[in-house]
């Protein structure tokens, strides 16, 4: 059964498939993820630190290659798969040089003892289900702590992801990582539920769709054992004065446009002040509709194709009912590009009702929305009406106002004049429908890990 292949969404040819893995496979699997667990947990962390070190410069070194595979697999521009691999660089490098202040023992007061504290130890092997959209980071941010940490892991990755979730076990391997420490598997989605329930995983980390995470969420809990999820967002971005509107305007459309649309914490709902709300539409539409879709490989791209026809074709359909529906008006775009491959037109949407469907679940694609407020407190009262808590930004010259803007927002990450940042030593993750835990920075290290109570007394 092949059905995991490279299905090029900026030419809409397949390029190569390759064969699922047979349920019956499954045993040896996590046999041999066990095993090299039980030796993996026994180097030393200078060790493991090594080899991420060594994992980091390979991924620098084959940049272009690993470029070109993501390209194709779903169609990011080029400029930002190197951009994310950059990212995976950092994880990597960050998690290695930091690796004996990470996994240092916690010491606490004696009460009693003559010694008390606790040490980091690890779990046992660890399935991944990640996505397509950032199919290098996504992985490089649960493994590189969890692999510093001594846990094997078990990667199923994507279908449309087939050679960026083999190059991530290659390059660990390359890098000196033994054997079964990391597997990739061509698994589907509906083989999950048995690896998630099974006595050798001792844990699972999903970052994907909602219905995913609650099924993830559902056996894990029944079978006693820590998840983590990273779900979708819905994330505001508040403009609370003008004094630099244009500019702002410039960053928000490079960042709502940034993976064409495609991010979990992209930011899905503009929210402004009434004042220079009509100034914002004017402003956005002509940046929106200036903007030029085309190949990954297209240097002079500012948008790339949809992940997949039939995920474009959704959006599609859905800006179309809405338009329909008298749920939003389309100032901009909305519809599919007349050309081979998954395009579709940058779009910009306005007098969306919130309640209805592209107000109140995520548009994963290149679609912005704008709101409008009487004022700051209102404007964060829109905010805060989502069932998702991923991340948030308030832009403006009122840092102490925008600060208190920001503190206010019910979301796991929020920013000031800037928005989706990502790094290596800051923590990742949200509240709500957008998933629970931690990932990247101490955090990272701090939700797969038994955090083992050590007390000393002497007889």
């Amino acid at each position: 059964m092949s059905n995991f292949s490279v299905n090029n969404p900026s030419t809409g040819q397949t390029e190569d498939t390759f064969t699922r893995i047979e349920d019956s496979e499954r045993d040896d699997i996590l046999d041999r993820s066990t095993a090299a667990y039980r030796s993996w947990r026994t180097t030393t962390i200078d060790e493991r630190a090594a080899i991420l070190n060594r994992a980091a410069d390979i991924y620098e070194e084959k940049t272009d290659d690993l470029a070109s595979y993501i390209g194709r697999e779903m169609g990011k521009l080029d400029k930002w798969a190197k951009a994310e691999l950059g990212i995976v660089v950092d994880i990597y490098r960050y998690y290695a040089e930091h690796a004996h202040e990470l996994l240092a023992d916690k010491e606490l007061a004696a009460q009693g003892a003559q010694h008390t504290y606790v040490r980091k130890d690890p779990i046992g092997p660890l399935l991944g289900i990640m996505p397509w959209n950032f199919p290098y980071y996504q992985v490089a941010r649960w493994a590189a702590p969890n692999l510093l940490l001594g846990n094997s892991l078990v990667l199923k990755h994507a279908s449309i992801c087939p050679l960026s979730s083999q190059a991530c076990q290659d390059i660990l391997e390359e890098a000196g990582l033994p054997k079964d420490v990391f597997q990739n598997i061509y698994a589907s989605g509906s083989q999950m539920d048995a690896f998630v329930a099974d006595p050798r995983i001792a844990g699972v980390s999903l970052t994907g769709s909602e219905g995913a995470g609650a099924a993830v969420a559902k056996t894990a809990g029944e079978n006693y054992k820590k998840s983590l999820l990273e779900l979708g967002g819905n994330d505001p971005f508040l403009i609370i004065d003008d004094d630099n509107l244009d500019a702002v305007l410039d960053q928000y459309v490079g960042i709502r446009m940034y993976n064409t649309g495609q991010a979990c914490n992209a930011p899905k709902r503009l929210i402004v002040l009434e004042s220079f709300y009509d100034r914002v539409v004017e402003g956005l539409e002509k940046r929106i509709g200036a903007l030029t879709p085309g190949p990954w490989d297209d240097k002079n791209a500012d948008v790339g194709p949809l992940s997949s026809i039939d995920a474009r074709d959704e959006i599609v359909q859905r800006l179309a009912d809405a338009k329909s529906n008298g749920d939003a008006t389309v100032r901009v775009g909305g519809g599919s590009i007349d050309r081979p491959g998954a395009y579709m037109e940058p779009t910009l949407l306005t007098d969306v009702d919130p309640k209805a469907d592209v107000g109140c679940n995520e548009v994963f694609g290149p679609v912005a929305i704008v709101y409008k407020a009487n004022d700051v407190d209102e404007a964060v009262e829109i905010a805060n009406n989502s069932d998702y808590g991923l991340s948030g930004s308030v832009w403006g010259t009122d840092l102490r106002t925008a600060e208190d803007a920001a503190a206010r927002l019910e979301v796991g990450m929020s920013f000031v004049n800037e928005a989706s940042v990502t790094a290596a030593g800051l923590p990742f993750g949200g509240v709500g429908r957008s998933g629970y835990g931690r990932e990247l920075a101490e955090w990272g290290v701090g939700e797969f890990v038994n955090d083992h109570l050590v007390r000393v007394t002497p007889q």
